[in-house]
């Protein structure tokens, strides 16, 4: 980033910011209340300290992904959306929150001022919500797609800002403007969209104009299709639970792991929610932050209730990423 910053200097490019997006999964197992937030372990020291200190130098902000969606459950689904609900109270700050993406914004404020950062400038680097997901899922459709883009552009734009953060705008970068009709992974990945990949609108988020809805002459020489993309290989390795594990160790594995993977296939109505047990949800989620996360043998550890295993421990509709 310095090397690239240098660079751009040099040519006299001197607007051009340079910055990189994080996932929320930077920040330490928490309970879900902002005071307690702080960066993980090796990162608050090693890494987020000479990075925040380059963003104070160069006046370009720290970009982190905020995804309620990947976080929400049926019970905190008003919560994610920015519908009426009795909130999330922080006995620290004595603030109580109504937004989840108020409460992920200010967990990564908090995280930067422990650090003697609060004053550097974040922005959004990408969020969204889909509008199709697996049959039967709870809380995804155009409705709660709107109502999740709203209630973030007030957010980020309104001047507002969060309890912790008040009269603050947020550099926000909406996901996405198209669907993406040939990514591959679960249903919801390919309807983040505003737009279909034909052009005509999913949904009006108030950027259109009368008569939008047409879809353009398609081109007479139109590209051939591309092929999907192959998702991310762990070279035939894949974290499961281990045998005999602890139940209430499972259950911490499942909620922490679903605050950085997506989780919604263990839920109900889901391709992996049968069996319903503790061991089989958890094993799914904890390959899925194993994958996510570079497939290292820390990555699939959880306090020594994981195993890499080479047995793909898929089935059925169920499949395991690897």
């Amino acid at each position: 980033m310095r090397r690239l910053a240098q660079a751009l200097k040099a040519e006299g490019l001197t607007g051009v910011r340079v910055t990189t997006p994080h996932y929320l999964g930077i920040l330490a197992p928490s309970d879900g209340i902002p005071s307690n937030a702080s960066f993980r372990a090796g990162y608050n020291t090693k890494l987020f300290p000479a990075m925040l200190q380059f963003h104070r130098d160069t006046g370009s902000p720290f970009m982190v992904n905020p995804y309620p969606y990947f976080s929400y459950r049926p019970e905190t689904l008003n919560y994610a959306l920015f519908r009426p609900n009795s909130g999330i109270y922080d006995p620290a700050t004595k603030l109580n929150y109504t937004s989840m993406l108020d409460a992920q914004m200010d967990a990564i404020y908090t995280a930067m001022k422990k650090l003697g950062y609060g004053d550097v400038d974040i922005a959004v680097g990408e969020a969204g919500w889909p509008t199709q997901a697996e049959p039967g899922q709870i809380g995804v459709g155009v409705q709660e797609a709107r109502d999740f883009n709203e209630g973030m552009i007030r957010v980020c734009s309104s001047g507002k800002g969060t309890p912790l953060m008040p009269n603050r705008t947020f550099e926000t970068y909406l996901f996405s403007l198209f669907d993406e009709n040939q990514k591959p992974g679960p249903i919801a990945e390919r309807h983040f969209g505003l737009f279909n990949p034909d052009f005509t609108p999913v949904y009006d988020l108030g950027l259109l104009r009368d008569g939008a809805s047409v879809a353009p002459t398609p081109s007479p020489n139109p590209s051939p299709n591309p092929s999907p993309k192959p998702a991310p290989s762990g070279g035939g390795k894949w974290c499961v639970a281990k045998d005999g594990a602890n139940g209430t160790d499972l259950q911490n594995n499942i909620n922490y792991a679903c605050g950085f993977v997506d989780c919604k296939p263990i839920q109900s109505g889901g391709a992996c929610f049968s069996p319903n047990s503790l061991q089989a949800h958890a094993s799914y989620v904890m390959n899925a932050y194993y994958q996510a996360n570079g497939h290292t043998d820390l990555a699939c550890d959880f306090k020594g209730t994981g195993i890499v295993t080479s047995s793909d421990p898929s089935y059925g509709g169920c499949k395991y990423v690897s």
